[in-house]
């Protein structure tokens, strides 16, 4: 079968690709034409028809900035659907562009249209799922509520388990003995206090000195920062206040796992840290302060920030944002976690549950496979 995938983010390129491999196990004469980067060209054998370092723009001013661009993208993947007469078009993530196109696509072909990774309509822009409803074949969730949500709203979604499982089933090596992890990394054998202070560079400028300031105030434990590859080291070394803490850019799920507690940025991150089982906070920077936690409350339908609670639908880590995020609030937070060993446990107790909550590993096998099957069945 001919398939035409979208995606345009970092993420979305590497659910992406691992969607895309576990349908050419299902039918070795799948075809790709796809808007994508270097991990969907890997599963595909093709170049994109446009990658997505052309796609991602982040936040309004780039958007609003980039506006002529991203619309010429948008006709451009519109008429290359339409040229390429794919079997399936597949959407992943990346809401404000896929749903254009799936609204076009309804309705100038009969191109059934799958959604891999549901927009979050249950948090904001609800109004979305009536179109969802017109023009989406068939909605793939990672989130377990969500299909609760939408049958509220009368309509049928398939979960499909949580791609995070995944990661960290293939990834974590839990037989890895902490001495060793603190030898190759050159490390003290003083305890650790993992800071993830993000990907993007205004996250780590924003986030880092809080953590520092905050971890420094216990010195019985080293500092451990995770890095990211596309961050130069030296870009760091401008935030730790004086400090001069190693960076792990390579095995972060290592760095968590040895780690006593763990100080995140808002993000995928978060449901990382707590499949690990290391006891975290939660912290995000938002410009504007008080201002900010107010429209949040008043824009925002979740009452949560992180994935972690948001998934649970219940506050198992402290989340510290806008307003709340300061340097004694982080303080107090990790005293409470180091000490208070109920606390402690409490919170490792609830992300076992969360766990189960979420299945077992093989998301992206289940995705295909309800592709595959759905795209057979009104075949025939």
């Amino acid at each position: 079968m001919k398939y035409f995938v979208i995606a345009g983010e970092t993420s979305g390129d590497f659910h992406g690709s691992t969607l895309m491999k576990e349908l050419i196990k299902l039918d070795s004469n799948s075809e790709f034409k796809y808007f994508g980067g270097d991990l969907m060209r890997g599963a595909a054998g093709v170049r994109p028809v446009v990658h997505i370092r052309d796609m991602s723009f982040m936040g309004f001013w780039n958007v609003f900035k980039n506006l002529p661009s991203i619309l010429k993208t948008l006709k451009k993947c519109k008429q290359a659907i339409i040229d390429y007469k794919p079997d399936a078009l597949i959407l992943v993530d990346y809401p404000s562009f896929n749903l254009r196109v799936a609204k076009y696509i309804r309705k100038h072909t009969n191109i059934p249209i799958y959604y891999y990774i549901s927009p979050s309509v249950w948090a904001w822009k609800s109004h979305r799922i009536k179109q969802i409803k017109r023009d989406i074949t068939q909605m793939l969730t990672i989130i377990p509520f969500e299909k609760e949500f939408y049958a509220s709203h009368n309509y049928e979604v398939k979960y499909v388990g949580n791609p995070t499982i995944d990661a960290i089933h293939d990834n974590l090596d839990k037989s890895e003995e902490k001495s060793y992890f603190k030898k190759k990394y050159f490390l003290s054998e003083k305890p650790i206090i993992a800071l993830l202070p993000g990907s993007r560079k205004q996250e780590i400028a924003a986030c880092l000195p809080k953590m520092i300031l905050a971890a420094k105030k216990f010195p019985e434990y080293q500092i451990v920062i995770s890095g990211v590859n596309s961050v130069h080291t030296a870009f760091y070394h401008e935030y730790m206040n004086g400090g001069n803490y190693p960076i792990i850019k390579h095995h972060p799920y290592q760095l968590v796992y040895h780690s006593d507690i763990a100080v995140v940025n808002s993000g995928t991150a978060t449901l990382e840290t707590a499949l690990i089982g290391t006891p975290q906070i939660v912290v995000y920077h938002v410009m504007l302060g008080r201002f900010a936690y107010w429209a949040k409350e008043l824009l925002i339908k979740t009452k949560y920030i992180s994935l972690v609670n948001i998934l649970a639908q219940r506050p198992i880590v402290k989340e510290l944002y806008a307003h709340l995020f300061t340097v004694d609030n982080i303080y107090n937070e990790m005293k409470k976690i180091l000490n208070d060993n109920k606390y402690r446990m409490e919170m490792i107790d609830s992300y076992k549950v969360l766990r189960e909550t979420l299945g077992e590993p093989g998301t992206a096998q289940r995705a295909a496979k309800c592709i595959y099957e759905h795209k057979n069945g009104n075949s025939k």
